[in-house]
Order: C-alpha cells, then structure tokens, then sequence
C-alpha cells in the first residue's frame, strides 16, 4: 500500500505482503529502509518497550526470508547498500541487523560496520520497563500524585507515563526521526564536501533496524503519515518499508505498511 493514497483518499486495506519494485522508482535522491525487528520471546501482557529479550527461532527465519527477498529487489532495481547500518540496541533490533547484514553481505558498497543507538529504541516506559499492564495501573493507582490514565494509554500517541523516564509514543517518533534527519544530513554533507569522488555520489540505501511503534510516529514526524493514520497502520516482522527524498520531501516509495485492528489490548 502506498502512503500517498491514504493521504489522498482515506485509508485503503494492503493487501501486498511482498516488497514490490515499484514502476516509478525514483532515480537518485536519497532512500531509507526501515526495518522492524522479527517476532521476539516478549513478555505476556507487557508493553514491548526495552524488553531484552531475543528473536525466537520462526523470528530468526522470517527475518532471513524478507532479506532474502530485499536482496533481489535491490538487484532487480540496481540500488546498494550503504555500509553502515544503525539498529537499536535493543537485543531483538541487533538481531536482526545482523541477519540482515549476513544475507545482504554483496550489497555493500564496502564491508557493512553495525552500530548500535539508544536513539533509535522504542517508547521507553521509563521506571515502569517490563512491568505488566496491571503493575503499571497499579503503580498509578497507589500513587496519590497521579489521575487515572486515559483507557487507551498504552496506544494514544501523546500519553506519557508521569513516571520517571517515561516517554510518549510522539515523543519517541521525534527521537527516531531525529537520528534519521542527522545520519541523512551528514551523508549529504559528505557528498557535497567530495564531489571528485563519483562513486560515493551513487544512490545508496541506509538501513535502519527498529521498532514498529516509533517507526511508524517516526513517520509521521518525517510527513510521510499523517496523523490520523499512524494508529490504523503497523509492520511487518522484518520486513522493509522504503521511503526516498530528492528535492521533494520524504515519501514511501516500495515496502507495505500492515493494517493495524486497535483493540483494548493493544500495547502501542
């Protein structure tokens, strides 16, 4: 599904699963994939978060197929990979950097170097991480100090938990799209400080590795989703959603985003 019909005509259902080369792929500018970690060991009833947790086994081998299948649509489309990757440090994030990395290794334009950031981790809970839905409600309910929270709290975008530490799905898209904003920045600056060197002008794609939650509020901070649709529209395990920029700003070009049903157990 592309972003640019939402916008236009309200929200449509995907229904491609597949990444898909698209007919009008741009040509240069600069391109984005971002990537939600694989299916991990999490908590029952517990807001992902900074769970340490890691990939489970079917996580593993969802996440080699969709690079798998990456692999081939970046050939088909003559795209390469930037060599340095950023991923979360979240166990289940560097995970799937890595697999990625190992099935992705001839796409490099040189040997790919991993780095990891805080940056880039989901919707921190602050004092409250790992804690159950139940033990959080209880906190706030024993604590004189605090109202009840709204009923959606661990879905509404700008909820924060009056805890310590505690953060808003908003506010940890900002912080997601900022890191984005300076990586991509800083590569544009290299480019124009060296344009002897032809071969470092080739459009490249920059991996991110995440968190379905702050990508998708990433986003929205980065105007590729308008607000009213980050809560109808989630990820994929491990699978890439591509977004390009050239003179225009970013815009989803390849890549689905997966329709989101929000219920009162939804966590973010």
């Amino acid at each position: 599904m592309k972003i640019e019909s939402v916008q236009k005509s309200g929200y449509q259902k995907p229904t491609l699963t597949e990444l898909q080369k698209e007919s009008t792929l741009p040509v240069g500018g600069e391109f984005i994939a971002l990537i939600r970690h694989g299916a991990y060991a999490q908590l029952n009833n517990t807001p992902s978060a900074h769970q340490p947790f890691p990939l489970t086994v079917e996580g593993e081998a969802e996440v080699v197929a969709q690079a798998q299948k990456f692999r081939l649509w970046l050939i088909a489309n003559k795209l390469q990979l930037a060599p340095e990757v950023h991923s979360s440090n979240a166990l289940r994030a560097w995970q799937t950097a890595q697999l990625y990395i190992r099935e992705l290794s001839d796409c490099f334009t040189a040997i790919p170097t991993h780095l990891g950031f805080d940056s880039l981790a989901e919707r921190g809970l602050g004092c409250a991480a790992n804690l159950t839905v139940s033990q959080i409600e209880s906190v706030l309910a024993n604590d004189p100090r605090f109202d009840t929270p709204p009923v959606d709290w661990k879905s509404n975008s700008h909820y924060c938990l009056p805890l310590q530490g505690g953060e808003s799905l908003m506010m940890a898209g900002q912080r997601v799209a900022d890191h984005i904003e300076t990586v991509m920045q800083a590569r544009k600056t290299a480019i124009l400080a060296d344009t002897a060197d032809s071969k470092n002008a080739l459009p490249q794609m920059h991996l991110f590795f995440g968190h379905g939650a702050s990508f998708r509020h990433a986003a929205c901070h980065l105007n590729v989703i308008e607000f009213k649709y980050i809560s109808r529209l989630s990820m994929f395990y491990g699978q890439p959603v591509i977004l390009h920029r050239d003179a225009t700003p970013w815009r989803h070009v390849a890549g689905n985003w997966k329709e989101r049903h929000i219920t009162a157990e939804t966590l973010d």
